[in-house]
């Protein structure tokens, strides 16, 4: 199994991304998506777009967890999809299987989960960092060609950083 990764500067590209991923096959069980939330009263680089429920400054990040039609309109995904406070970085909204993984590894931040998921210590701490300054990590796990269409996919939609750790990719 190989976990895919793409950086995106907004939160309409990993929309983009999620809904040719979905449209080619990609389950709520291998897709995952983590941005960070706003803070109450605060608007920042951050921030997610005002208008977008669930991201905006001041709202309740427990909320109404919807981005919008977009993502919104994929279904389970958002199932999934909890807010966590993470340390270092604060409050931030995960969907799919990396949801679960950051709830149980909080202490160790958003490195910590993704250590669990098989990535490297030094790309999870610049993943954090990521996040930290506002874009958005849209996480795919898969095997072989099916990782690389995931990469091709995220490329695609705008992703400025794609790696894949793990397995073949």
């Amino acid at each position: 199994m190989a976990t895919t990764i793409g950086v995106f500067e907004s939160r309409d590209q990993a929309e983009r991304a999620v809904r040719k991923l979905r449209q080619t096959g990609f389950s709520d069980k291998e897709v995952s998506l983590v941005a960070r939330g706003g803070d109450k009263g605060t608007r920042g680089r951050g921030d997610m777009e005002a208008g977008s429920e669930g991201f905006t400054g001041g709202e309740n990040l427990s909320e109404g967890v919807t981005w919008g039609g977009g993502i919104g309109a994929l279904g389970g995904l958002l199932a999934s999809a909890g807010a966590l406070a993470i340390p270092g970085i604060g409050p931030i909204i995960a969907a799919g299987p990396l949801a679960a993984a950051l709830s149980g590894a909080v202490a160790g931040g958003l490195a910590g989960g993704l250590l669990d998921m098989g990535i490297p210590e030094e790309r999870g701490k610049q993943y954090e960092e990521d996040v930290k300054q506002g874009r958005v990590l849209c996480v795919v796990e898969a095997d072989g060609e099916r990782s690389r269409e995931a990469a091709q996919i995220m490329r695609e939609a705008g992703a400025k950083n794609v790696e894949t750790h793990g397995g073949q990719g």
